[in-house]
């Protein structure tokens, strides 16, 4: 290899020079070593107010998030929400908290352990795996560094979200693109970005559904709840609504369900724009007060439960429905860790890296 002589303030370094040398031989040989980064959305790191006033600033501040002009919406940002939002939220948090922490971390951390041991099960080659959250801890940013760190010179990003959006996985894009401005050596990268279709993944929702209902009847109505976003996205060429609909169609037709007996709506609605339609909370309410006596939830759009399946929709909606008249309200857990879930996020990974 070649030798590098460092003068530092008209000396060698001959500690410095040994470490350069190993620098050098480790970056210009190359490892072989192929990266897969998973993302997720995030989660606070405590249910607390201050826990809930950070994670919030950082997700509330993201221009894929709310597109304000940056100086009117710091304002309202610093100057309202978060000096009322945060006490809120934290409470609802309480509600779910485990002992392993939020619910999207503990299941996160699982689908990575799981994830990990089928990658070495099928993948050839040295592949590490690493977890990253858009917002909050890990961040994407550290991942990266731990598979930098691992020697990989490829890197594949795959975002939890089976549906595109410009709010989740653009968002995780800029996120990657920031943490590695800086590298002087910036790895291969490859980008996932929807699987809303693939087989598997349907095949493991539908599978996940029939299994809710083994033992029981089924419900009169299975509603296909997903994460809301702003109208205005989808007018300015956001492909998400057309996803969760596919996504939902398919599903039913593996099931076999008659049109009329399932729906497609959105949650978690935010702030005062029109958001997409229909909102599941009144359509709940609305079968509740229209006679409906049993009804099952499932959001396929969550990749993993999390405050918005288990306290929105486990806890509000079902309050809302059963407050209406219905009898009867099933929460269909999300695809989490469970073993055909992981298979198909790895052959999803495998089917991208292919010629690495």
């Amino acid at each position: 290899m070649r030798h590098y002589r460092i003068l530092t303030a008209g000396y060698t370094c001959p500690h410095f020079l040994d470490k350069v040398q190993v620098c050098m031989t480790n970056t210009s040989s190359g490892s072989g070593v192929t990266g897969v980064l998973i993302t997720n959305l995030g989660t606070p790191d405590a249910p607390t107010t201050p826990a809930l006033r950070k994670y919030l600033a950082e997700f509330l501040w993201d221009p894929r998030i709310v597109d304000l002009p940056r100086p009117l919406w710091w304002l309202i940002l610093h100057g309202f929400i978060l000096r009322v939002r945060p006490p809120r939220s934290a409470e609802s948090y309480k509600r779910v908290w485990t002992d392993a922490g939020s619910p999207l971390m503990a299941i996160s951390l699982r689908q990575l352990a799981a994830l990990k041991a089928e990658v070495q099960r099928r993948l050839p080659g040295p592949v590490a795996v690493e977890l990253g959250m858009r917002y909050g801890n890990p961040s994407i940013a550290s991942a990266l560094t731990r598979l930098r760190d691992a020697g990989a010179r490829r890197v594949l990003v795959l975002p939890l979200y089976p549906q595109y959006s410009c709010s989740t996985t653009a968002s995780t894009l800029d996120a990657v693109a920031a943490a590695v401005k800086d590298w002087r050596w910036v790895p291969e990268l490859r980008f996932i970005n929807q699987y809303h279709d693939q087989a598997g993944y349907i095949d493991a929702l539908s599978v996940s559904i029939r299994e809710a209902w083994a033992g029981r009847e089924p419900p009169q109505k299975l509603i296909f709840s997903f994460h809301g976003t702003p109208k205005r996205f989808h007018t300015e060429g956001d492909p998400y609504f057309e996803q969760c609909h596919a996504t939902a169609r398919l599903v039913a037709e593996r099931l076999g369900l008659a049109e009329d007996r399932w729906l497609l709506c959105f949650q978690s609605i935010f702030g005062r724009e029109e958001w997409l339609k229909p909102y599941t909370i009144d359509i709940l309410r609305e079968l509740g007060a229209a006679g409906a006596k049993s009804v099952d939830v499932i959001c396929p759009g969550f990749s993993a439960d999390c405050l918005e399946t288990l306290e929105e929709i486990g806890v509000e909606n079902r309050h809302a429905f059963l407050a209406a008249g219905g009898e009867s309200f099933h929460y269909i857990p999300a695809l989490n860790d469970r073993a055909d879930h992981i298979q198909t996020l790895v052959a999803l990974a495998e089917r991208h890296l292919a010629g690495w």
